[in-house]
């Protein structure tokens, strides 16, 4: 289940792509099938692990490009462990909703970014995450839970105030707002409500199937009602110091 385009974002073989907030590497896996040089990166020590194991393990059982390569860091998003101008893309899916200073994290996604190099961002989208504010309070007021909600116009602002030029925007997973929803609706953590097991083995079905009608029918509907938000940029090729 991808949230990003990376054709949009540009990943190739032998780009050096950091994950930020990779969670179980989801988005790590794609761009190393591509061919990419990949550092997932998380606060988490299990996640870390799981993914680096991952890795391993495609390792031995795909026919992946010579130039593909996976390694993972733990770490914080506001002191990220990477030398200026090390990576020629970043992504950052659900992660910056959680951050108290975003402002900090955007800026190290500037340092460590070569010049010319994109950035993928990824948001839960306003009125859908209103939606969920609204029905639970539950939802988003918990420890490393969401500290904010971001409008488009809001991020695309940071991401400038951190140097960087926004490039275009996206839209995904329109299914999975009806889920969400339901779950604040019922409260978050009420696994066993039979709407929501229902809906979360449909959610299930679809991401390990991929029937193409009900794949037409989200994209169709993610401008709509999908749940991210997801924003482009780029850092310049010239740089100029900020003062």
């Amino acid at each position: 289940m991808l949230t990003l385009d990376y054709d949009r974002l540009g990943v190739g073989p032998g780009d050096v792509v950091l994950d930020i907030g990779c969670g179980f590497g989801r988005h790590s896996y794609e761009a190393i099938r591509r061919g990419a040089k990949v550092v997932a990166f998380d606060l988490a020590y299990d996640e870390v692990h799981k993914t680096l194991g991952t890795f391993r393990a495609m390792a031995d059982d795909e026919p992946l490009a010579p130039s593909a390569h996976g390694s993972s860091v733990q770490g914080n998003t506001l002191h990220l462990p990477f030398p200026d101008e090390t990576f020629d893309r970043v992504m950052a899916s659900e992660v910056f909703e959680h951050i108290p200073d975003d402002h900090v994290g955007l800026a190290e996604v500037f340092r460590v970014l070569k010049p010319g190099g994109t950035f993928a961002i990824t948001v839960p989208r306003f009125g859908q995450e209103m939606v969920c504010w609204g029905l639970s309070n539950e939802y988003h007021n918990t420890p490393g839970g969401h500290v904010r909600i971001y409008r488009q116009r809001q991020l695309e602002g940071r991401l400038r105030d951190a140097g960087l030029e926004p490039q275009g925007i996206g839209f995904a997973h329109a299914l999975h707002t009806p889920y969400w929803w339901l779950r604040c609706l019922v409260g978050p953590k009420n696994d066993r409500n039979p709407f929501v097991r229902g809906y979360k083995s449909f959610l299930e079905w679809d991401i390990m199937s991929g029937p193409p009608l009900v794949r037409r029918t989200e994209r169709l509907l993610n401008p709509i009602l999908g749940k991210s938000l997801v924003v482009y940029s780029r850092k310049p090729e010239l740089v100029h110091a900020h003062v």
